[in-house]
């Protein structure tokens, strides 16, 4: 009995390390998103899980159907999703645009002002 028990916290932790989700630079025959944490994202992308950042004040959230990712204050050089490809959105200090190119985030156009309705953005020289 007591061999037994010295063994139970072994055996629990390769039952359990087995556990969990994916990480980055993890394999994935999938398509779409999960939260690695609060402040960053995963997306399968080319049979490879990669990381997002979610640097905006929401984070990653994960609900039953969905993932959310707030990219708002996300900066040039970050890695940007699949589904974002070609858009772009104002700095967070707005004074540029930064739009995802080839999955990172590169500033485009420096401003005066960058305003951001939707999907419309305004870069006032």
């Amino acid at each position: 009995m007591n061999r037994f028990l010295a063994l139970l916290p072994l055996v629990g932790f390769f039952f359990l390390s087995g556990c969990g989700g994916p990480d980055v630079g993890d394999s994935c025959e999938t398509t779409g998103y999960v939260c690695l944490d609060e402040k960053q994202a995963l997306e399968c992308r080319q049979g490879v899980w990669r990381a997002l950042p979610c640097r905006g004040a929401l984070g990653c959230l994960e609900s039953s159907d969905s993932i959310r990712c707030d990219t708002s204050a996300n900066v040039a050089g970050d890695n940007c999703a699949n589904s974002a490809e070609g858009r772009g959105l104002c700095r967070a200090d707005g004074l540029a645009v930064v739009e995802c190119r080839m999955g990172v985030l590169v500033e485009t156009e420096s401003c005066q002002a960058c305003t951001q309705d939707g999907t419309q953005i305004v870069c006032q020289p």
